[in-house]
């Protein structure tokens, strides 16, 4: 049987012991699910075709930038559940001690909440629902 990437399969496989999710920064869910936007992002723009990697590099920061991640949380906050909203107002309220380059502050933190509940779906192993909100995301915002 194939199995699917997710945190439980990770842990499981590299032996890590579990830990409880409701005790992480959201900076540290933050930077997980930085990394499993972008994933899923550059995976969109692969699929769409083999094109030069300058051009694909193009297409994923217009989508994987702060602004853009703002845009996304802003066009699917209503359809969260109260406990996503409440991890996204843990994001949205973390102080970070880095700052965005080409984005406003509040654009920013928006970016930071966003990616904070993708990492919490991730470790919650809620990736059906991870997919299910980038997708509604993407549609929202006019990205597919």
């Amino acid at each position: 049987m194939e199995e699917s990437l997710n945190f439980s399969n990770l842990k499981k496989n590299l032996q890590i012991e579990d830990k409880d999710i409701r005790t992480f920064s959201p900076l540290s869910l933050a930077y997980i699910g930085d990394t499993i936007f972008d994933l899923m992002i550059r995976s969109v723009v692969l699929a769409n075709g083999n094109t030069p990697v300058s051009k694909m590099h193009k297409a994923c920061s217009e989508i994987v930038c702060a602004t853009s991640q703002a845009a996304m949380i802003d066009a699917i906050f209503d359809d969260l559940t109260v406990e996503e909203k409440e991890v996204v107002t843990r994001g949205r309220n973390a102080k970070s001690k880095t700052t965005a380059k080409n984005a406003s502050v509040l654009d920013y933190r928006k970016a930071t909440s966003l990616e904070a509940l993708l990492g919490y779906l991730y470790m919650e192993d809620k990736v059906d629902r991870l997919y299910e909100l980038i997708t509604l995301g993407l549609k929202k915002t006019g990205r597919i």
